[in-house]
């Protein structure tokens, strides 16, 4: 699995919520910080982006404004319009959500809203490198892949009727967050904001070539030697490079793998803690327990039954 798919993975629990939101002027809705990544997409009309911190920004038809950490926000038509509605989650997001619209009162904007849960007690520190609020203006010929996904949902919500249209809704809000996630680095990269970090990392042919490695084979008694082999480099070049990019050790960052796939085995499975031990690499259950517990503040045991 490759790197940005793996991450995703351990972060996301349970199903997406979303929902088509449509708004009439005028209107300004909070929304308070929810531990999920929150998104709206404008499917039709304009609204502003009223962030925490930081300036409003305006959202156009196939605009994708990305929170990754849930922060507060708002949304409405005009930055200067009171907010008067009473706070609404994104995370409480389903099915359409539609203002008494009439003649006199058209709809203003059109949106897709929802968010992905997040498992917050140990984020990845990809995760922790996006800005809280990632703006994806449309742009003709730019995230192709993106522009289709949005297309598809909007397509899909006018016809969420049909025949396997739970399953396929699902499937698309994974590609959408997905391609939301690589629009961004790609983006980066681009523009060259990256020369560190992981949207840096992501684009290193030496550095993304071990991580590939550890998210491969997270149990493989892995040294420093043999992943500056994988990535062709010496181990004091990759240890400097891998360090550098990623922000830790290249060893510090496979234990804290291990410990994130555990956790996510720990929550997604019923395997016995001293299999799920031997799957991250680890063939004593006490050094794994004394591990994981350094990294979650609770055995692995206590952990599975607090989170499930």
């Amino acid at each position: 699995m490759d790197v940005l798919s793996d991450v995703v993975s351990a972060a996301r629990t349970g199903r997406p919520h979303s929902g088509r939101v449509t708004k009439s002027a005028p209107f300004a809705e909070r929304f308070p910080p929810v531990p999920a990544a929150g998104f709206h997409i404008v499917l039709q009309g304009t609204c502003w982006l009223l962030p925490s911190q930081g300036e409003p920004i305006v959202l156009g038809p196939g605009d994708v404004a990305f929170l990754p950490r849930g922060s507060a926000h708002g949304l409405a038509d005009d930055p200067s319009t009171p907010a008067s509605e009473p706070p609404t989650t994104l995370t409480g997001v389903h099915g359409d959500r539609n203002d008494e619209t009439s003649a006199e009162r058209p709809p203003t904007v059109v949106m897709l809203c929802g968010a992905y849960l997040l498992d917050g007690s140990g984020p990845h520190p990809l995760l922790n490198d996006l800005p809280d609020v990632i703006h994806l203006p449309t742009r003709v010929g730019r995230h192709r892949e993106l522009r289709a996904a949005i297309e598809l949902l909007g397509v899909e919500l006018d016809n969420d009727a049909r025949p396997g249209s739970d399953t396929i809704l699902l499937t698309l809000l994974d590609l959408l967050l997905l391609y939301i996630l690589r629009a961004w680095f790609e983006q980066q990269r681009v523009s060259g904001h990256s020369a560190t970090g992981w949207a840096a990392a992501l684009h290193d042919p030496a550095v993304a070539t071990a991580l590939r490695a550890i998210h491969e084979d997270p149990s493989r008694q892995w040294t420093v030697e043999e992943l500056g082999a994988q990535a062709r480099l010496s181990r004091a070049a990759f240890a400097r490079r891998f360090t550098h990019l990623v922000g830790q050790p290249p060893l510090t960052y496979l234990t804290w793998w291990r410990m994130t796939t555990a956790a996510r085995l720990l929550r997604t499975s019923d395997a016995p803690v001293n299999t799920i031990a031997q799957q991250v690499g680890y063939s004593s259950q006490y050094t794994f327990t004394h591990a994981f517990k350094r990294q979650y503040g609770s055995p692995p045991g206590s952990y599975r039954h607090h989170v499930g």
